[in-house]
């Protein structure tokens, strides 16, 4: 698939058009490039660090990275980091080694200032933007050349440790729901999961 379809397919996944699920698709297409490795369909291949936060603007970065890399939350092969960076490090676990790549500032004033984002600053939802407004703020940063949007390190040495996955389903004692064999919680002679057990996790 060529970039610009990857990109077009993220914002079918991602559900709008904006410049940060953009940047976490290029930013994900140049680590696997780097790697040398292709987009992932398992959670034995490679495993992403996404250093985006909670709760602040530009989270969309990491469906750029999710769709691109094929490293999901439901694969369990993506984390973050907390750190309210739009930077990930991406980890080939059978060679063991990673790259990390990071967006660049260098553009973000123009994208700062474009319609679409003061738009946005008023409170209007991003699919309720005209599209061409969104495309024009989205090839601000395609477009550009990858020195200027990203900084992208070498590929270093990354030993992985894979605990692999714990099997098997069993449901609550009481609220009878099916709950991961790891998550159950013993309460007398039961097991129940964390919700009904009581306890904070």
């Amino acid at each position: 698939m060529e970039a610009k379809d990857v990109l077009n397919e993220t914002f079918k996944f991602h559900g709008h058009i904006c410049w940060a699920s953009a940047i976490g698709t290029r930013a994900g297409l140049a680590a696997l490039r780097e790697l040398g490795v292709g987009r992932t369909g398992t959670s034995g291949e490679l495993h992403c660090i996404s250093e985006i936060g909670d709760n602040h603007g530009a989270q969309c970065f990491a469906d750029g990275v999710q769709y691109s890399t094929g490293c999901t939350l439901g694969k369990a092969n993506i984390e973050k980091t907390g750190w309210g960076k739009l930077a990930i490090t991406l980890i080939d676990k059978k060679k063991e080694q990673a790259i990390r790549v990071s967006y660049k500032p260098g553009r973000h004033q123009m994208i700062a200032e474009s319609s679409f984002m003061k738009k946005r600053a008023a409170g209007v939802p991003p699919n309720q933007i005209p599209q061409e407004e969104a495309w024009e703020m989205v090839n601000m940063l395609w477009d550009a050349p990858e020195s200027e949007v990203l900084t992208v390190g070498k590929v270093e040495p990354y030993p992985y440790e894979d605990f692999g996955e714990v099997m098997g389903l069993i449901p609550c004692a009481s609220c009878g729901e099916m709950v991961s064999k790891m998550y159950l919680r013993v309460v007398g002679d039961k097991h129940m999961c964390i919700p009904c057990s009581g306890y904070d996790g």
